[in-house]
């Protein structure tokens, strides 16, 4: 009772901001549209809450009229208001989250926050793990975490800035110390802030370019990562010495960043050789700029003379040498004893060069040296045990960001590669059609290549524009390692990847390009690692025969010593989940690397799968330490990327606490279940492992049943969702269909959830589980007594059904039959929306069996009550969207302003339920 209390009692705080919040927006509701305009939304927020606390079609129908008679301009301020309350809870919620962890922090040294990294590392000590066992985890585990530019963050730039705002004045709210005349001061500001935000277009005008959408990208890293991702480090080594104090310890750097950004061309003919380039010199001015800032404060801080301290010879004689080359008069540090401020004047004018002149520094690992010999003399004077952290950051920094800030991944289609070779191979008249040959053939055809030195383009041959362009993207990637280092770009995808050849022709591409070589004597060098992408059901199934046939075949198993047999594959969650539903899919991948680390293991090849998980549970959404808690524990020491994209970068990253507190858990996790502490990601019972073959099955036979084999369905998902009209909302620089196409096959799996997610129908997150569960539980007694044991002890089984649960708590029938309005064909409307609805009821029922709980969710309150606060303010949005689109799709010309509003709805909506794609 008391700890249920304690919980009740925590969110106060939270509610006294909600409160707040909404006190100012209303104020400047009244002042910008006068009291009708606050009266109104009132009005419609009080129905919506009423109907949430107990449904009424008396209510239901009222507040229905309600919003059918808005008319404009009304209606927008409306549709704006219940928007803006969305943005403002976020943050509220956000700065709970640091308040939480503040908290933890306040307590005695003995209460350690769950999930920390001190947590990890006190669960390691307590559970006996040895010092050794330890350092051997340390240099096993690896976490990369990739930025991607897909297309469902609907917030602008200047918004998410107003918003990073609010919560710095929210948290600055919270002092114990503040006066009552600082707290007026801060109210001020933060009305001020709200009163802004409203006065701010939510929509963009126009649809971003890539470069725009490389500058996004940049923001988090120029606000948040580059400080974030040394202190996460800098945590590990600090507990590790708190609870394993007679051990020095080297705490490599096993957490990075990544990129897509301005690389990822599969389907965006938006991104050319020269945008990718374009970005690699954006990234780098970005991170000497970062590098520059942090020298200059260290050179105001280092006043270390030489009449007070002894330092290095090594130090003296490196400015004795390089003052005069690097620096003129003007620019030497004045002071002669002085020493450090005079070192960090040349790093500092060496930096400033670098990229531009021979005066600059040829490598980060150049920098690094420098940096090495000043920390090294510092620790001869300075007391021990009590290092310089500064400069101790900056090294970090330095190491984990180089002069490339971020890893940037190529991503390409496995056609585009096919269709360059065809033409290549066809002009030096190897073969007519290349694309025609058999598997067998284009192997044959590609392995031979491989093994002969001679180059194959003809060099004043033309090349159609598309095949131009592919062998410049190749010849990029050369010129870049050669400019920014060998870490700018590692990795080649390879999309829809079905067959060998489709990672041999990329070879043969990146062996025209010098990044693939042969030489005289036999030996081979080879930069750059082609990982392929599965991501259909059938493809995800087939991973482990195509890569065993590709590690069997001399010239790839030579490719891959040249890299240290270390092979990446990326595991595609969308397409697998639009194939074949989330259920199927999940288990589909976690079987295949299942498969594919077995199979690796046998060629002693080790791997990093590459999860291209999405924000939306329908995507392979959710919690990230959960999302590596879930994958095959024998798989975790194989190292892990994922993908970061869209909504899910400002929520966990816009903060500087909160994207600590997320990389945290994600730390947290890691170490523990690389370290076998935990009994989660140890224990898999064969007979789990068939139980979910079997409920998979009958899931897929259920999804495919509506998804493909219904003659309607595709009309249902065109009319009965906003897919039409999320198509304007300039989120995106890339094209909705990979064709631009109006067949199933080709539309992305971004706007095929987010237009779902719009409909509260949410199908992709949950869509024929209950099905597949509910077919094996009735087989028997002890099926769903399995089942039961299963979610207490099978990490991945948890993670499904939690998921799950979030997207049937998130997805509203009730909301969702207004969409049916909008199709034409009445009967195909309730046929579909029938069935839908049945497997909502069968998916909640017997989850709710398996987890024994009462109600969805039950087990994390926090993210319950979440759900439940925005409901009220969502509800009004969608019935407000289903009006609009009657309206607009009524016009043989889209009228601008209904447009605009419905677009602002959508906005809303994924505001107010976040995990939108």
């Amino acid at each position: 009772m008391a700890a249920d209390l304690m919980k009740k009692d925590s969110s106060l705080p939270l509610r006294r901001d909600v409160k707040l919040l909404g006190k100012m927006l209303g104020e400047i509701l009244v002042n910008h549209g006068g009291e009708e305009l606050y009266e109104k939304v009132e009005k419609i927020r009080l129905m919506a809450k009423s109907l949430r606390i107990h449904f009424d079609e008396e209510i239901y129908s009222a507040l229905k009229q309600e919003i059918v008679t808005l008319t404009p301009p009304m209606r927008k301020q409306v549709i704006r208001a219940f928007s803006m309350y969305f943005h403002l809870i976020n943050v509220a919620e956000q700065n709970h989250r640091i308040r939480r962890r503040r908290q933890y922090q306040l307590q005695s040294d003995n209460i350690v926050q769950p999930a920390s990294i001190e947590s990890a590392i006190l669960s390691l000590k307590e559970n006996n793990i040895n010092m050794q066992t330890i350092q051997n985890v340390l240099q096993s585990i690896s976490l990369e975490l990739v930025i991607t530019a897909h297309p469902t963050e609907a917030t602008k730039r200047s918004i998410l800035e107003i918003q990073q705002r609010i919560a710095e004045i929210l948290k600055n709210l919270d002092h114990p110390l503040l006066s009552g005349r600082e707290q007026k001061k801060l109210e001020e500001s933060l009305f001020n802030e709200v009163a802004i935000l409203w006065q701010t277009d939510e929509l963009r005008e126009n649809k971003p370019t890539v470069m725009d959408e490389v500058r996004n990208g940049l923001y988090y890293f120029d606000q948040t990562l580059f400080e974030v991702l040394p202190d996460i480090h800098q945590e590990v080594s600090d507990s590790l010495e708190k609870y394993y104090p007679e051990t020095s310890w080297d705490v490599p750097n096993f957490l990075r960043f990544g990129s897509w950004i301005g690389g990822d061309r599969d389907g965006n003919p938006n991104v050319t050789h020269d945008v990718t380039w374009e970005t690699l010199d954006r990234q780098r001015r970005l991170v000497l700029k970062k590098y520059k800032n942090v020298l200059v404060d260290l050179m105001k801080r280092y006043s270390h003379s030489t009449s007070r301290v002894k330092v290095s010879e090594d130090l003296l004689k490196y400015i004795d040498e390089k003052e005069d080359f690097y620096l003129t008069e003007d620019k030497k540090w004045p002071v002669q004893a002085e020493v450090y401020r005079r070192a960090f004047a040349i790093i500092i004018e060496r930096v400033k060069q670098t990229g531009k002149s021979e005066l600059g520094y040829s490598s980060a690992e150049e920098l690094l040296e420098d940096l090495f010999l000043i920390n090294r003399s510092l620790k001869q004077h300075h007391p021990a045990r009590h290092e310089l952290g500064n400069i101790e950051k900056l090294i970090r920094q330095v190491q984990l960001f180089g002069f490339h800030l971020a890893t940037l991944d190529i991503r390409n289609h496995s056609g585009e590669h096919e269709a360059a070779i065809t033409e290549i191979l066809g002009k030096v008249g190897i073969t007519e059609n290349y694309a025609a040959l058999s598997e067998t053939e284009k192997l044959e055809i590609l392995q031979r290549i491989l093994l002969d030195p001679r180059p194959l383009l003809l060099l004043h041959e033309d090349y159609s524009t598309e095949t131009q362009e592919m062998i410049k993207v190749f010849q990029m990637i050369k010129n870049a390692h050669e400019e920014f280092g060998q870490r700018a770009i590692t990795v080649y995808l390879v999309s829809m990847t079905k067959s060998p050849s489709d990672l041999l022709e990329v070879l043969v591409l990146a062996k025209e390009a010098g990044l693939y070589r042969l030489h005289a004597d036999g030996t081979l060098t080879s930069h750059l690692n082609v990982a392929p992408l599965l991501e259909t059901i059938d493809d995800l199934t087939a991973g482990s025969l195509i890569m065993e046939e590709l590690f069997n075949m001399p010239v790839y198993r030579n490719h891959l010593q040249s890299l240290r047999n270390q092979q990446e594959i990326m595991l595609g969650y969308s397409d697998g989940s639009k194939d074949g539903g989330t259920l199927t899919a999940n288990w589909k991948l976690y079987k295949a690397q299942v498969e594919i680390h077995e199979m690796a293991k046998k060629y002693q090849i080790s791997l990093k799968f590459f999860h291209g998980r999405g924000g939306s549970f329908g995507r392979g959404g959710g919690p990230l330490n959960k999302s590596l808690l879930s994958q095959p524990a024998e798989t975790i020491g194989d190292g892990v990327k994922i993908t970061e994209q869209g909504e899910v970068l400002s929520s966990r990253y816009l903060l500087e606490d909160i994207a600590y507190r997320s990389l945290e858990q994600a730390v947290s996790t890691l170490i523990l279940a690389a370290a076998h502490v935990t009994e989660e990601g140890e224990m898999r019972e064969a007979s789990w492992e068939k139980a979910i073959e079997e409920i998979s099955n009958a899931a897929l036979a259920k999804y495919q049943s509506l998804v493909f084999e219904d003659p309607d369905f595709l009309t249902y998902f065109q009319s009965a969702t906003p897919l039409r009209e999320v198509g304007a909302l300039n989120i995106g620089s890339r094209p909705m269909s990979r064709k631009n196409q109006g067949r199933f096959e080709d539309l992305r799996a971004i706007p095929w959830v987010f237009a779902w997610t719009q409909s509260r129908q949410l199908l992709p997150g949950w869509y024929a589980a209950g099905s597949g569960l509910e077919a094996f539980a009735s087989g028997s007694e002890q099926n769903l007594k399995l089942l039961k044991e299963m979610y207490l002890k099978w990490p991945f089984f948890q993670s499904t059904i939690d998921n799950l649960q979030m997207a049937l708590m998130k997805a509203d029938i009730t909301t969702a039959k207004e969409y049916l309005t909008l199709v034409e064909d009445k009967t195909i409307a309730e046929r579909i929306f029938t069935n839908i609805f049945e497997e909502y009821e069968k998916t909640r029922a017997i989850l709710l069996k398996i987890t024994g709980d009462q109600e969805l969710l039950d087990h994390t309150p926090n993210i319950k009550e979440s759900v439940f606060r925005r409901n009220p303010y969502v509800d009004p949005l969608n019935f407000l969207q289903v009006e609009l689109i009657k309206e607009l799709r009524k016009q043989d010309e889209p009228d601008a302003a209904v447009l605009t509003e419905v677009l602002l709805t959508i906005s809303g909506i994924s505001a107010g339920l976040r995990n939108t794609g």
